[in-house]
């Protein structure tokens, strides 16, 4: 930036600045770092009669302090300072922030280094005494620059696919309409309550909508309520300083903390007890909270969001949880339904989680890394007709214990766990003897060829598993899984043999 040719001390503070503030909300939020009293009151009267919201910080600590407190669309930075220099401090927030514009202050005879500083990461230099129109002209310039850089961000975000949501996979009627409400609430700042069975895969639409919302490149944070007592929880949340309780031995950032300018997500809500309920609805209200065991306040920018299998409703009506934080969670409510009622999903997730656990085991991979796996129109079928009510993670753990027991490229009806075989109604007999009831399904016709054809194996070859399944031309573990669900009486056919 031109040095100035402005001779008044503070830099004609008022000087170039006719435009009166008007009675709308301010232009850009600018935070003054520096430790000279003349130069803070001095921006602070140009930066406030230009319709700018500012505060001040008198040290480099405490311009750390409100820089972490809040989001700044602009930093005036002192490059020396007694405690810290504008150095370190640049270096410091640059760290964990690439985004916000920072101007370095310094006077004549520090312009070398403010130009070290610019190589560095700060956006523009002011030398002492500025020129207040210039000064102007480059921090407007500099925010509008950012806030295009957000807004082409976020356009681009706006102009992927629509159902962009690589994670999530559902193209029947109802989760084709959550996926819409997803992308329509991703980029407000609403709080977003997720309701629906467990299992539903609540969590992957939290991140969802934080993926492809305005706070991607800042942190998610998930808190799983229902797992942690309350004094335990609130420490997560919240945070503590060192000597809060007794196991305190340092101070720890909280939940809210860790997630500023990110989200944070509330997994089952609803368990969560009523003096952490008051907490909470303070911090949504007022954005702010206190660790425990400390005096300060801290401001954050969070979006909250919250997940419950409960009725929330229903426990506000039996005085369980606060009506008032009730609404507050609720602003937006995406409800996921039951995997029971959008079958015609289970084919495309049975196939997403085989490509899944086949490259987690490196089984049955082809040369481009896609799963050769596949299921039995039996197994296939007793999976769509099954109930699932674990839902969508019952679904998963079963592909992944089938994919692990797979000895060939095909899964079976007799790699399912048993529960679902018995819930489908597949009858085993009670001995080798009886005989099928009249109403036997397919599936126990096919049960009962199976057993009927591995008892003569078996008799053949003496018992013998081993040749009885290379005479089947079946692995081993596969026979050996079949006579146990077919209740095949191994011991006594080797003692018939023999």
């Amino acid at each position: 930036m031109t040095p100035a040719r402005d001779n008044s001390p503070g830099g004609a503070a008022l000087a170039g600045s006719s435009r009166e503030r008007q009675g709308h909300a301010p232009k850009a939020r600018i935070l003054i770092i520096d430790d000279e009293v003349e130069i803070r009151e001095s921006l602070e009267a140009l930066l406030t009669s230009e319709g700018y919201d500012v505060e001040l910080a008198q040290s480099a600590t405490e311009g750390e302090r409100k820089l972490e407190s809040r989001a700044w669309d602009l930093v005036l930075l002192d490059l020396m300072m007694p405690d810290k220099s504008g150095m370190e401090v640049l270096r410091d927030v640059r760290e964990r922030d690439r985004h916000t514009p920072i101007f370095m202050i310094t006077a004549w005879g520090g312009v070398e280094a403010a130009v070290q500083a610019v190589k560095l990461g700060a956006n523009d230099y002011v030398s002492k005494p500025w020129d207040n129109d210039k000064l102007i002209i480059e921090i407007e310039r500099a925010i509008s620059g950012q806030r295009l850089l957000d807004e082409n961000t976020q356009l681009k975000r706006t102009l992927k696919q629509r159902y962009s949501f690589p994670n999530i996979v559902g193209k029947s009627d109802r989760m084709l309409k959550v996926l819409d409400l997803v992308s329509q609430v991703a980029s407000s700042r609403s709080t977003i309550l997720i309701t629906g069975d467990t299992g539903t895969g609540k969590e992957l639409i939290a991140k969802a909508i934080h993926s492809n919302s305005p706070r991607v490149d800042y942190s998610f944070v998930a808190v799983n309520s229902g797992s942690l007592p309350t004094d335990l929880l609130e420490s997560t949340l919240f945070g503590h300083v060192r000597g809060a309780f007794t196991s305190a031995v340092q101070n720890k950032k909280g939940a809210f903390e860790v997630a500023n300018k990110g989200t944070i997500f509330f997994d089952e809500v609803g368990t969560i007890g009523p003096e952490t309920q008051a907490k909470l609805l303070r911090v949504i209200q007022e954005k702010e909270f206190t660790p425990l065991g400390s005096n300060e306040v801290i401001k954050v920018d969070v979006r909250i969001l919250a997940a419950t299998n409960a009725d929330l409703r229903k426990m506000v009506d039996e005085k369980k949880f606060r009506e008032d934080l009730y609404y507050r969670l609720n602003v937006i409510n995406i409800n996921l339904p039951p995997l029971r009622d959008r079958r015609e999903d289970i084919p495309a997730l049975i196939q997403h989680f085989l490509e899944r656990f086949c490259r987690e085991n490196d089984k049955y991979l082809d040369e481009h890394g896609h799963t050769q796996l596949r299921l039995e129109p039996e197994a296939m079928q007793l999976l769509m007709d099954h109930g699932w009510p674990g839902n969508v993670r019952e679904l998963e753990n079963v592909v992944e214990r089938a994919v692990v027991l797979a000895a060939v490229p095909v899964i079976t009806v007799d790699v399912l766990p048993d529960y679902l075989v018995q819930a489908a109604g597949i009858r085993t007999r009670p001995s080798e003897n009886g005989a099928l009831p009249p109403d036997a399904s397919l599936f126990e016709i096919v049960a009962e060829f199976e057993r009927r054809t591995i008892v003569e194996h078996l008799d053949r070859y003496n018992g013998s598993q081993t040749d009885a399944a290379e005479a089947l031309r079946v692995p081993l573990s596969t026979l050996n899984q079949k006579i146990k669900r077919l209740n095949i009486d191994v011991k006594k056919r080797s003692e018939k043999s023999a």
